[in-house]
């Protein structure tokens, strides 16, 4: 029998919640749920609010306005905090002269937790072969599983990791994919923030979308594919520049995306054929284009971010 049971519960449910910094706005109406069952990506430019709400979701921060309930309370006034929610927001926040073990042993005897439990989580990450040593001697990666043990110390129907792909090798990657998906297929509610959205788009059911201190998108991660791969086509074609400039004064909107291959909006495929073949223009595919979670990001952050660098185009105005 598995040592994680099978739970479900109301999950994380943030209202309103609206913070600053001195002059600085960091919450400015952030409002999202994070339901049992699913893993729900939380991802946004540097800025936006993320481990902001994090830490108040948390008890480590006060807002000025709006709540935050775990399991259907504030985390403060949780019994046993470690059973109700786990946490990983800094891997590094473990004492380097002490094992792994010692120090997964610690936190369970400060929540009235079992050495069979210490064990089990170990052994849960993948850390048995080292946990008697020294986690000043660990790669990132390994500091990240030891992080998640702690998180599952207490059985927790909520998960919550910060960039937990941080340092992770490809194995390690490969895991941790697995690992979230089944932490959702037991009922949990986890929150997963990343800034890899390859790692999001294979994990994450749900996306919440932060901006300048609020959710800007809340949706399935499916939806918000689909709708930004909506009427647009992929071409791929050797002469990239006249396509785009044929496309262009047919009223497409029209980009390339590298090498050979060019996305075009407002105009039909069959429509995107016919202007090719009027013009000369070669090519080798015309088909719908499917957006990455990248793309999504991209565009629904475009107003959001506070540091841009200039595209090579625009340096060289």
């Amino acid at each position: 029998m598995s040592p994680f049971r099978t739970v479900s519960g109301p999950g994380i449910v943030v209202s309103g919640l609206r913070k600053r910094y001195g002059a600085a706005v960091a919450l400015d109406g952030m409002s999202f749920a994070v339901p049992p069952g699913v893993v729900t990506g939380f991802v946004g430019p540097n800025g936006a609010g993320k481990s902001t709400t994090m830490r108040v979701i948390l008890g480590l921060a006060a807002v000025e306005a709006g709540t935050a309930l775990v399991d259907g309370e504030p985390y403060r006034g949780l019994r046993r905090p470690l059973s109700r929610v786990g946490s990983l927001l800094d891997s590094s926040a473990v004492h380097p002269g002490r094992s792994a073990r010692d120090h997964l042993l610690w936190l369970a005897h400060s929540q009235g937790l079992t050495a069979r439990r210490v064990d089990q989580v170990i052994e849960r990450v993948g850390l048995a072969p080292a946990a008697r040593r020294k986690a000043g001697g660990y790669s990132l990666g390994m500091l990240q599983r030891l992080g998640i043990a702690a998180a599952l110390l207490g059985d927790p129907p909520i998960v919550m990791l910060d960039e937990p792909f941080n340092g992770m090798d490809p194995e390690g990657i490969i895991w941790m994919r697995g690992f979230l998906r089944s932490l959702a297929a037991q009922g949990r509610a986890v929150l997963v923030s990343s800034h890899l959205m390859s790692e999001v788009q294979g994990t994450a059911d749900h996306l919440v979308v932060a901006g300048r201190g609020r959710a800007i998108a809340d949706a399935p991660v499916a939806d918000l594919i689909a709708a930004a791969s909506s009427g647009r086509v992929a071409l791929r074609t050797a002469a990239p520049e006249h396509a785009m400039r044929v496309l262009a004064r047919a009223g497409a909107s029209v980009a390339s995306t590298g090498g050979d291959t060019v996305t075009v909006a407002g105009l039909p495929a069959e429509r995107v054929v016919a202007l090719l073949g009027e013009h000369a223009v070669p090519f080798s595919e015309v088909s719908a284009h499917r957006a990455t979670l990248e793309d999504v990001y991209l565009e629904l952050t475009r107003d959001a971010v506070e540091f841009r660098a200039a595209t090579p185009e625009e340096a060289h105005r």
